[in-house]
């Protein structure tokens, strides 16, 4: 049997811009991203905890040591520049697997800089 369980979490990060007039996804500070083990284009879930606004997106990286949080396209009806957010990715993986893993969590101050995290451990395969 296949679980869902949190692969990662950027927790609190703040927008810094959102765009309307592009094609979509979430533009995350390649710092970030790294940390958190998130890949480009990964499908990535985002609770806005400034209107709660909930919404799927996917990634793309930012100038590393920008503190961007971009949110793009259709999304950007969802949130704005100044909103807290957290982003999250999701994997399924065998419960056997599941019961010794444990997500990255990475935790960033004012500045969307990583303030500390945890990187998690993997499932065994």
């Amino acid at each position: 049997m296949h679980i869902t369980m949190l692969k990662s979490k950027i927790h609190r990060v703040t927008v810094s811009h959102a765009e309307l007039d592009y094609e979509g996804s979430c533009a995350i500070d390649l710092n970030l991203l790294e940390a958190a083990n998130i890949l480009p284009f990964e499908q990535l879930h985002i609770y806005n905890v400034s209107n709660g606004e909930r919404f799927t997106t996917y990634a793309i990286e930012a100038p590393r040591a920008s503190g961007t949080i971009g949110v793009n396209g259709a999304a950007a009806h969802k949130a704005n520049a100044g909103d807290l957010l957290i982003i999250c990715t999701y994997a399924a993986m065998e419960a056997h697997a599941a019961r010794n893993f444990a997500p990255a969590l990475v935790y960033v101050d004012a500045d969307n800089t990583i303030a500390h995290c945890s990187n998690g451990k993997l499932a065994a395969v």
